[in-house]
Formats: C-alpha cells, sequence, structure tokens
C-alpha cells in the first residue's frame, strides 16, 4: 500500500516547496552543461555515462549506510523509476541537444511539471482545484508558445522536439512513481536504488560508445559531464524526491516551471545565447503561472491507492 500524501500543514507544505525549490537549482544547470559537454563528447556517451557516475556514488553510499534492500514490488517500481530518470531523460534530452539551443530545450522541457502532476494525479490520487489545473495549463501553454516562437523556437516542429517532448513524457512517470517511493524508502534511497537496478544497462550502452568513439574533450566539456554525473543524476535527486515526497505532489511539481527560467538565464551567462525581450516575458509568465498553482491547495485522497 502506497502511503497517502499527509494533509500537510502550511510549515510542511512550506518544506516541501523549498525541498523542491533546491532540487529545481540543482537541474537548472542541467540542460546548459548537457549543450557544452555534447559539443565534445557523444551523446551516446553523455547519456549512459552519467549515469554510471551516478551510480558509483549511489552504490558507495547505500553500502557505507548499510541500507536494507527494496521488497517484492518496490524493485518493479524503481524500474518504472529507472527508466524514466536513468536511462529515457538522460538519452533524450543528450541526443535533442546536439541541434538544439540550450535555451530551447529548457522551454520545451517546462511542459514536464504539467506533465508530473497529470501522473501524480493518476498514480497517487491528488485532487488539486480547478485553479491549479488552470494555471498548470496556463504556465505549459506559455512554454509551448515560447518554443516555437522566433528566435528561440524552430518555428516548426523539429525531431529535436519529439525527442524533447519523450523526455518530459518518461520524466513525468519516474518523477510520480519515485515520490511515491521516497516515502517508504527514502528520498535519497530511491534514486541511488533506481541508479543501481539501471547500471548493467547504463554500463554497457557506455562502453559501447567508449568503443566506437573513444571520448575526447575539453576541460570545460568534461567539467560539465561531472555535473551531470554527480549533481544533476544524484544529490539533485536528494531534495526533489524529499519535497515531492512531502507534497502534495501535484503542487511542487510546479516548482519546476521556474527551471527553464533559470536555465535560460544560465545559458545566457554560461554560452552567450541570446536574451531577448521574447524570452524575458515569456519567462515572466512561467513564473506567474508556477506562482499560481503552487498556492492552490490540494485535497489529500480520498484513499490511499493500493501499489
Amino acid at each position: 500500500m502506497i502511503p497517502a500524501a499527509p494533509a500537510a500543514p502550511s510549515a510542511g507544505r512550506a518544506a516541501g516547496l523549498w525541498w523542491g525549490l533546491l532540487g529545481v537549482a540543482a537541474f537548472s544547470f542541467t540542460v546548459p552543461f548537457t549543450r557544452v559537454a555534447v559539443a565534445g563528447l557523444s551523446p551516446l556517451f553523455i547519456g549512459p555515462g552519467r549515469a554510471v557516475v551516478a551510480a558509483a556514488l549511489a552504490s558507495a553510499a547505500l553500502v557505507l549506510t548499510r541500507q536494507r534492500f527494496p521488497l517484492g514490488r518496490q524493485w518493479a517500481r524503481l524500474a518504472v523509476v529507472a527508466g524514466g530518470i536513468v536511462v529515457g531523460f538522460p538519452l533524450l534530452t543528450s541526443f535533442a541537444l546536439t541541434s538544439a539551443p540550450a535555451s530551447h530545450g529548457a522551454v520545451v522541457i517546462a511542459l514536464l511539471p504539467a506533465a508530473t502532476a497529470t501522473a501524480a494525479v493518476l498514480r497517487g490520487h491528488e485532487r488539486p482545484p480547478a485553479a491549479f489545473w488552470l494555471a498548470t495549463a496556463a504556465g505549459a501553454a506559455a512554454a509551448v508558445g515560447f518554443a516555437f516562437a522566433p528566435p528561440g523556437g524552430f518555428g516548426q516542429l523539429h525531431w529535436a522536439d519529439l525527442l524533447l517532448l519523450g523526455a518530459v513524457a518518461v520524466a513525468a512517470v519516474g518523477y510520480a512513481e519515485g515520490g511515491l517511493l521516497a516515502r517508504e524508502l527514502g528520498a535519497w534511497q530511491t534514486v541511488s536504488w533506481a541508479l543501481v537496478l539501471a547500471a548493467p544497462l547504463m554500463v554497457a550502452l557506455a562502453a559501447l560508445a567508449v568503443a566506437q568513439q573513444p571520448p575526447s574533450g575539453t576541460p570545460a566539456q568534461w567539467a560539465s559531464f561531472a555535473y551531470l554525473g554527480v549533481v544533476s543524476m544524484f544529490l539533485g535527486f536528494f531534495a526533489w524526491y524529499r519535497g515531492l515526497a512531502i507534497g502534495p505532489m501535484t503542487q511542487v511539481s510546479q516548482i519546476q516551471l521556474v527551471q527553464p527560467v533559470l536555465s535560460i538565464a544560465w545559458a545566457a551567462l554560461l554560452l552567450g545565447e541570446a536574451l531577448t525581450p521574447v524570452t524575458l516575458m515569456g519567462g515572466a509568465a512561467v513564473i506567474a503561472c508556477a506562482g499560481l498553482a503552487v498556492r492552490a491547495r490540494v485535497k489529500p485522497p480520498l484513499a490511499p491507492p493500493r501499489a
């Protein structure tokens, strides 16, 4: 049985939002640093390679703290988490960002909060009010409109957009399932076990990538890769799943609407990508929608759903 999201008092809800914001701040560098890394390293190496780095850290943490093994169906649920956040999202975004600008990728990924909220409702049976869905839909619409508007957008659906949308879908499922599991296993334990479970596949893919094209990058590209492995794939999830576990997940997930705005700012500062008035207006609209969504009060589930 999955523990229901507690009917959190204001202090508890605030803690969930702050943990979520800390995770989002860590994730906001993912797209710009992926863009830096793919300039010299193969995306087939970056996607699995960053997971291998994170899995090594996760294994050490689990062994040193003597964590108990997951039980029964928890392994199947961990496989869902691993498929979304360890395998699917890193691979799809790495290939997409070989052609899409970091700012463009960041805004398409802004659809993730709405997708995560939907997955949380379906999986966790949370009951957000109509105002929540209106704010979420407005934020998603602002993100989509910005993604296709010049100068940041392609002006039409591009293959990179399909990869990014696929990344959004699999990550949303992984986030929702991981948030539920974090109530049972713990926040950092959930992501650690997911990394360990996916490690054999990721090691094989990374070895294949090295055999096909031995990695050779600049110090900046390797530093970006290190960030992706240590922070984006490991440490950032400590805070993110902690926030989702405190919940409500539908509400905490909307904090991620701020992520593309931060990512665009980092892309401008670190990569020299254009920061136009359209970008600023789109970012302001997305942040406003996020603020409205997190203020909406989410009702707890009618009954704890079964695993």
